[in-house]
């Protein structure tokens, strides 16, 4: 800094400073500084002669960079509390089994600050993620090119010019070409796809094109009222912008600090970040006033131009972009170009293990393994056919219920999402309580399951309730569905009442929807041009594909599931974290196509079962036709299956005995939230369900901790007396079996 500044120049200040301000022209001669590395005045004729190295101004930049440490670099830090998760609606399609946008989002960036200086694989547990080892003090933060300089002279020499810098950039910039050839190879293998499953039909763009010459035509005032007032406020920001540079090397004040992309502090203190990161949100906000301002009164075109909004708004923010990212160009600069080999070294690892697709891998896929470190509870394969594998597992207890119990999970992601490690594992504690159990781990479809439809469902729950109870002797069970578990669930039940059947004696829904009157967030997705162009895409493959859903799926928290992992990843060469909870929603499956037509035209477009009936196996079922004892749990802040649209469908339902509770948190946390932790607690209420949801929120009562011994005093009045604990009888293999290893 100059020498009327009161507190030194950083390290990460001077290298931005010179690399974003100096030209070519002003670098001259091995090790010296462009003219306006002196930031705290005005430029002078020739550059100053180098401080002491004891100079009192240098030392606290100095003690920084031996310590490793340079607060202006910083990103993201593990102290900082995940982002509120905003209220959102009803999203149909995700209710397919997928963990919430907002969920992952959340779990994505808890995960990477926990992780950020640790090698091992961490968990979610009852406390949260483990704690990551603290970083080597030791460890070198100055460039080697600055190593052995006195502190002051490691501090401001400029990377650009530092000796033996550009052998060190001549390696990586040979790296970078050789793995460009591994890319373009990779990319060249991306399956060609119908233009109707990448973007929205003609139709929506027609619309747009129609409100705008609408609004041009009636209201041209308002057109030219917003240009005027982007002129204004771009015009007003380039002066405020001319003023810092002239009065020091100071940005503006008053920046908004409120968005989690711009907390490196050079996006505050450095001018030129700071112009960069205004100007966009100048931009971002004229992009935004002027969809509004769009006259489209169809409601759903509505929202999806609002949608897509959003995701040129985020994709075309600065930090997306190398030249005006300042974390990755520190790091590039500090590491001499290490750090883009190692992003490009992982863009390319993700685009040729995910077959020319480009999907952000958000956990380290080989930190875990199912059957060793997640997914261990004992157990054996008592059954396998086509479409599943049925698992027994050891009893925990001398006696058992009587009534064995059955859980159908979703077949879009893995079963194991109930038995990550012990301390969590919903299928343990089932286990423990003195419950006969068998579990469902579904077929990974490939090509041959193409006609595999709801019907081949439905009839492998029955297979599967037929096996449990043959196996255990028993003539009735209890049955879970998880999701679209639950939903399946409940078109089986209304199979089995118009056969006359009562092998089910309850029946528990776990974050199920069954009405499917709002699509909320997947309006986008739920429309003809997209639905249509998944038709197309299954006819030709068979199935539809686990990575183009987990793909789609992104885009709902684009920043959060794309934009900042692949900045972390591409840009700044980093490992994904070893996290459990988001290695299992990487591990999805894929969907046979004709099941997923069915789905989203009869239940999510239709919404069938709510309205005239779903058909089924040469039934007509509806939700009058649960008739047998029913408790559902949904979850309070749950953006999959919100709880209210979940009350509604088991209000629709005709048993006379239903029990409705009410989770704290969302999809996943609400559900895994074993007993002992007071983390989150649960609501019950003894209105009925002749009312609205907001009737029964009205009446109901707050109950701290975990809902799972509530539900357990539920299951044990409809389980029958204890019995001699049963061992499984027989082993196809042992638990978790064969089909769960399958990837998509």
């Amino acid at each position: 800094m100059g020498p009327d500044s009161d507190a030194p120049l950083s390290a990460a200040d001077t290298i931005l400073a010179e690399a974003a301000v100096s030209a070519p022209g002003e670098v001259s001669g091995e090790g010296e500084k462009p003219v306006l590395a002196d930031a705290g005045g005005p430029p002078a004729e020739s550059p100053p002669a180098p401080e002491p190295a004891s100079s009192a101004d240098s030392q606290p930049a100095a003690a920084s960079d031996e310590q490793g440490e340079s607060p202006a670099v910083e990103g993201a830090s593990a102290e900082d509390p995940p982002g509120e998760v905003p209220e959102e609606e009803l999203n149909p399609l995700e209710s397919l089994g997928v963990i919430s946008a907002e969920e992952l989002a959340d779990a994505v960036n808890e995960a990477e600050a926990a992780t950020e200086a640790s090698a091992e694989p961490v968990t979610v547990t009852d406390e949260g993620i483990a704690a990551a080892p603290a970083a080597d003090p030791g460890a070198q933060a100055v460039p080697p090119a600055a190593q052995g300089q006195a502190p002051d002279a490691a501090l401001h020499q400029n990377p650009l010019t530092a000796p033996g810098l550009t052998e060190k950039l001549a390696e990586n910039i040979a790296r970078i070409e050789t793995l460009s050839q591994r890319l373009l190879r990779a990319v060249a293998g991306k399956p060609m796809r119908a233009a109707s499953i990448e973007g929205p039909g003609p139709e929506l763009y027609g619309s747009v094109a129609q409100a705008w010459v609408k609004l041009a035509t009636e209201q041209p005032a308002r057109l030219i009222e917003q240009q005027v007032r982007y002129w204004g406020d771009t015009l007003r920001h380039v002066a405020e912008a001319q003023g810092a540079f002239l009065h020091g090397f100071q940005a503006p004040s008053g920046a908004d600090t409120s968005d989690r992309r711009f907390k490196n502090p050079l996006w505050h203190t450095n001018p030129f970040y700071s112009f960069v990161m205004r100007q966009y949100q100048i931009n971002a906000e004229a992009i935004r006033k002027a969809a509004a301002d769009l006259q489209i009164d169809n409601e759903v075109e509505r929202r999806r131009v609002d949608w897509f909004t959003r995701q040129m708004i985020d994709m075309l923010a600065p930090t997306n972009f190398l030249a005006t990212n300042p974390d990755a160009l520190v790091k590039a600069l500090e590491t001499e170009g290490d750090s883009l080999v190692r992003g490009l070294e992982n863009l390319v690892r993700d685009i040729e293990e995910s077959g020319g697709e480009m999907i952000v891998s958000l956990a380290d896929r080989n930190a875990f393994r199912v059957g060793e470190n997640i997914g261990t509870t004992p157990g054996e394969v008592v059954h396998r056919d086509r479409m599943f594998e049925l698992i027994q597992y050891k009893p925990l207890t001398d006696q058992v219920h009587k009534a064995p119990l059955i859980v159908f999970p979703p077949w879009i992601n893995k079963y194991y999402i109930m038995d990550l490690k012990p301390q969590n594992s919903l299928l343990r504690w089932l286990i423990e309580q003195g419950h006969t159990l068998f579990v469902v781990s579904w077929k990974n479809p490939d090509e041959s399951f193409a006609d595999v439809a709801m019907d081949d469902y439905v009839a492998a729950y029955l297979e599967a309730m037929d096996r449990a109870l043959e196996l255990t002797g028993e003539r009735q069970l209890n049955a879970v569905g998880y999701c679209i578990g639950g939903t399946t669930l409940t078109a089986t039940l209304g199979v089995l009442k118009q056969r006359g059947e009562d092998r089910v004696k309850s029946a528990t829904f776990l974050t199920t929807l069954t009405d499917f009157s709002d699509q909320g967030e997947f309006t986008t997705f739920l429309q003809d041009d997209f639905v249509g162009g998944i038709e197309d895409e299954v006819a030709r493959t068979g199935y539809l594909s686990a990575k183009l859903m987990q793909r789609t799926f992104s885009f709902l928290r684009a920043n959060d599931l794309i934009w900042g992992p692949a900045i972390r990843s591409y840009m700044l060469g980093e490992t994904p974290p070893a996290f459990d909870l988001l290695f299992w929603n990487g591990d999805g499956t894929n969907l046979p196509g004709r099941m997923v037509t069915q789905y989203l035209r009869k239940l999510c477009q239709a919404n069938a079962m709510a309205r005239e009936g779903f058909e089924i196996l040469g039934h007509r079922v509806h939700l009058s036709d649960v008739t047998l004892p029913v408790c559902a749990i949904a979850c309070e802040s749950d953006h999959i299956a919100p709880w209210h649209h979940s009350w509604k469908g088991v209000a629709q339902m005709a048993s006379p005995d239903r029990t409705f509770i009410l989770s704290e948190s969302g999809h996943i946390a609400g559900i895994i939230n074993p007993p002992g932790k007071v983390k989150y607690g649960h609501y019950v209420s003894h209105a009925d369900f002749t009312g609205a949801p907001e009737d029964w929120r009205g009446h109901a009562r707050h109950h701290e901790g975990s809902w799972w011994p509530r539900w357990a005093e539920w299951l044990a009045q409809h389980s029958g007396p204890m019995v001699p604990a049963r061992e499984p009888q027989l082993s196809l293999a042992p638990a978790p079996g064969t089909y769960v290893h399958e990837t998509a």
